[in-house]
């Protein structure tokens, strides 16, 4: 007997009938021998609705009050689902997240899991159950306060539990039919992909691409859990995450030289203007961005003035985040010294993936020619190995990434790919 975790997103507990196609897939599966864990997202835009409710009562609400309000989502759904499966005459536990042992940090809305406990879980299953656990929250280690993991805590939350559990697979289940070579919903001719290794996955992951977080995949990667991702609105086989190319039964002598296009319209940028040209200046900098727990993502550093003897210095960050840089940064002005701070948030990020490209010459060249040929402008470049990313106007991000893909080939001759809950996600 094996045994599997299940992740169902939103899209796929939206509602009644919903819930209750997700509960015949389960029971499939536990039909076929396997002991089953499912991790549930809340109902739709559940979610959304709660953050927007907290909102209209508080326009900064406490994050311990906050969490506790955005956890009720997902114990709807995974009580829901519970009764969908008693209804199909097996047994089913739900359980959140503290109940399953998900120990967290104590950093309110967006914790990071330090542990995972499953004892609840594996007496559940040891007694013929299906356990179902509430994604995207935790307990804090300390307080043992009521902790939520962030946007797609979800995955992190399946993929903890797999490694926990030492599961076969864990099953990320979505309203596409797995992983594409760029986002459906703006590439028609997007490709799906077979396999795909972890540090691709996570390139892509880094660089927008939404139908796996980052933070799953670092997770999967860390403990070598293979990953399913597949929808749940259709039995077609989906793409699979892993560290070893593995295509029915035989294994792939080489990848492809490019993955997949990734965009992203949430970052924004800050330009600190006329920083002194010196040693701890740009330390100076990103500290007091660190002291804000704030996340950044490209840096550039333009070339010195001669007659000035100072620099900009650019980042991108998530739009959320920056007001709070902003106030961060004008705090410590003196210490910094510089002039002034320009705020961007008419930005798009376009990112070419693949572990192929480090030993093929002319990708970099021909990235830049399909983004001249459409008349994209670019702001800021940033490249890895296995990446090559650039910042544009937002206005030019779908040309760009329907230029690139097809520059690079990759293009379906088939049907167009499908989005069914029309999310994504």
């Amino acid at each position: 007997m094996g045994l599997v975790v299940q992740k169902y997103g939103g899209s796929s507990v939206a509602d009644a009938e919903g819930i209750k196609r997700v509960a015949k897939r389960i029971v499939e599966a536990k039909k076929n021998g396997n002991q089953v864990v499912v991790v549930v997202s809340a109902m739709g835009d559940t979610t959304d609705e709660l953050i927007d409710l907290a909102e209209q009562v508080s326009p900064m609400p406490a994050g311990r009050e906050f969490d506790m309000l955005l956890t009720a989502g997902e114990r709807i759904s995974m009580a829901l689902l519970a009764m969908a499966i008693k209804n199909l005459g097996h047994e089913a536990q739900s359980f959140t997240g503290s109940q399953a042992g998900v120990i967290t940090d104590s950093v309110h809305n967006k914790a990071r899991i330090i542990d995972v406990t499953p004892g609840r879980i594996r007496t559940a299953l040891d007694e013929g159950n299906i356990a179902i656990v509430a994604g995207f929250q935790g307990v804090s280690q300390d307080k043992k306060d009521i902790t939520t993991l962030g946007r797609g805590g979800s995955d992190t939350t399946a993929v903890a539990l797999a490694a926990a559990l030492d599961a076969e697979v864990c099953e990320i289940y979505t309203d596409v039919d797995g992983v594409f070579t760029a986002d459906p919903r703006v590439v028609k001719k997007a490709r799906k992909i077979d396999w795909i290794s972890f540090e691709d996955m996570l390139e892509l992951a880094a660089s927008g691409s939404k139908v796996l977080l980052h933070r799953c995949v670092e997770y999967a990667r860390r403990y070598n859990i293979p990953i399913h991702v597949r929808s749940s609105f259709s039995g077609l086989r989906g793409t699979w995450v892993s560290s070893e190319p593995i295509e029915q039964g035989v294994q792939q002598v080489e990848q492809a030289i490019i993955s997949g296009v990734a965009h992203d319209t949430s970052e924004a940028k800050i330009t600190v203007v006329g920083v002194p040209d010196k040693p701890g200046e740009a330390a100076a900098i990103f500290r007091t961005i660190a002291d804000a727990e704030i996340n950044i993502d490209m840096v550039v550093q333009n070339v010195s003035a001669a007659s000035t003897g100072l620099t900009d210095i650019s980042f991108t960050l998530p739009k959320t985040e920056g007001r709070k840089a902003i106030d961060a940064l004008e705090k410590n002005r003196s210490g910094i010294g510089f002039d002034s701070l320009r705020y961007d948030d008419q930005i798009g990020k376009i990112s070419l993936v693949g572990a192929g490209m480090k030993t093929n010459p002319g990708v970099t060249a021909a990235f830049f020619e399909a983004l001249s040929d459409a008349g994209v402008n670019i702001e800021l470049i940033s490249t890895s190995e296995i990446r090559i990313s650039v910042v544009t106007r937002a206005d030019d991000v779908t040309e760009a990434v329907r230029a690139v893909h097809t520059a690079f080939g990759l293009d379906s001759d088939s049907d167009e790919a499908v989005v069914y809950g029309g999310t994504g996600r």
